[in-house]
């Protein structure tokens, strides 16, 4: 009888540490993703990726900031991130990198994932990195208009934002761009979020807005985990299977 309950009670424990285990290897795993678009496009950008994400299992929110200030695109990413029921990794696009770096200290944000992405140091300017080295070749930046918002030449939009999508969806972007406030380019950030969570960046190689070398510098200055993927500034809709490699090894990382 006291072997009968002995085997019973070494059963009870094994499934016990074994349920403790499942539990263990599930809470390592981020099962939230929160998107931020970056300037001149919209949170429609990221539809590809959002369907590969949820297939996946994740739970994914996409974030329409304004991209009126900085604070305002923050506050706008913050609002999200409230409503997320667990960690998540926060993932930004082009100037969204600036907003997930001050909004990425939100106490949900496990880990930063930085796609073609300004990554600003403490107290640095998007136009102190734009000008720290040499400029995109084929920008199209244009002056601020009368409101103090800066578009996209819309003469340069495929050659220079988004080369490697079909030229009838890039002028359908072009033609349904949000504008950039000229504020973002003097604003700054007092606290990286970088400085303080796990990082990851995507470098796109044949980027024409961002210098890839720009990305290459604020990436190692980071310390992220750095993917390169041979795609214009719009990779995360150019080849989004392989960005969403990068976000799924973040989710699986962050924690751990």
């Amino acid at each position: 009888m006291k072997q009968k309950i002995y085997s019973v009670g070494i059963g009870i424990l094994i499934s016990i540490l074994m349920l403790c285990a499942n539990t263990t290897t599930a809470q390592t795993k981020v099962k939230n993703i929160v998107l931020v678009h970056g300037a001149f496009a919209d949170g429609s950008g990221w539809e590809a990726v959002y369907k590969i994400l949820t297939k996946q299992g994740y739970k994914v929110s996409v974030v329409g900031n304004p991209n009126t200030s900085l604070a305002d695109d923050a506050a706008a990413t913050k609002r999200v991130l409230d409503r997320q029921n667990g960690p998540a990794i926060l993932v930004g696009h082009s100037y969204g990198g600036a907003i997930i770096t001050e909004a990425g200290n939100h106490p949900n944000v496990a880990g930063l994932v930085y796609i073609a992405a300004f990554a600003p140091d403490a107290n640095e300017t998007l136009l102190q990195l734009l000008q720290s080295g040499p400029p995109a070749p084929n920008s199209g930046f244009l002056p601020p208009d009368a409101a103090g918002f800066i578009w996209y030449d819309r003469s340069k939009y495929h050659s220079g934002f988004c080369a490697d999508i079909p030229k009838e969806k890039a002028d359908f972007m072009a033609d349904s761009q949000i504008p950039v406030s000229a504020s973002v380019f003097g604003a700054s950030v007092s606290n990286p979020a970088w400085k303080n969570k796990p990082t990851w960046y995507i470098v796109a190689t044949e980027d024409q807005t961002i210098p890839p070398d720009g990305e290459r510098f604020m990436a190692k200055r980071m310390g992220a985990k750095v993917t390169e993927i041979k795609a214009s500034h719009v990779v995360f809709m150019s080849q989004p299977k392989a960005v969403v490699d990068v976000i799924d090894i973040a989710a699986k990382g962050a924690l751990k």
